[in-house]
């Protein structure tokens, strides 16, 4: 595990794409924020699967924010991965702190508190953001061995992509930015 883990560099704040041959239907054409990614295993975000059980209202009312006043109508919520999906998580802008905020770049953090969804319903910050319900997680060197069974394709975390394209074109449009074509890819790993 040593040795590959090495060879593979901690993916934090960059996003996973599924490679067109995905055979887990869960991450089938999966855009994955990565939260976090360190030897003990690895955390991220599917950004592009939104969940059709729960509205932003009634997450809002179930959370016992039934005071707070919703500015955001017709929030989407996503279904962040098949962990804990009981669990909220935002991911957005810098433009909100709080104490349990996980600085993931420059660009982006993630909140996983009442605050944040609050803050976020209400509309003062922050800015843009994503609500999903739970996470995609990995083991110690379990994302490592599927990068090396090319399982995945690493791409650098967006802006564009995870705050203004529509969730069924964000896949392709990752796979776009880095000049690929997904359909001409082999879900085949090489030896050199």
């Amino acid at each position: 595990m040593g040795e590959l883990s090495r060879m593979v560099p901690y993916l934090e704040g960059k996003l996973l794409l599924s490679m067109p041959g995905m055979g887990d239907p869960r991450f089938y054409h999966a855009v994955i924020f990565m939260v976090s990614h360190h030897a003990q295993g690895a955390m991220g975000l599917i950004v592009n699967f939104p969940t059709e059980n729960l509205t932003f209202a009634e997450l809002i009312k179930e959370a016992g924010l039934g005071d707070v006043t919703v500015k955001r109508a017709g929030v989407p919520l996503l279904n962040g991965g098949p962990v804990e999906m009981q669990h909220g998580f935002l991911l957005h802008t810098p433009d909100f702190e709080h104490e349990h905020t996980i600085k993931v770049s420059e660009q982006f953090s993630v909140s996983a508190n009442l605050d944040a969804l609050a803050a976020f319903a209400g509309g003062e910050c922050p800015k843009e953001g994503l609500l999903m319900l739970g996470y995609a997680g990995w083991g110690a060197g379990q994302l490592e061995q599927e990068l090396q069974e090319n399982a995945w394709l690493v791409a650098e975390a967006d802006y564009e992509i995870l705050f203004n394209t529509p969730f069924a074109d964000r896949w392709e449009r990752a796979y776009s930015y880095l000049g690929v074509d997904p359909t001409k890819m082999s879900s085949e790993a090489g030896r050199a």
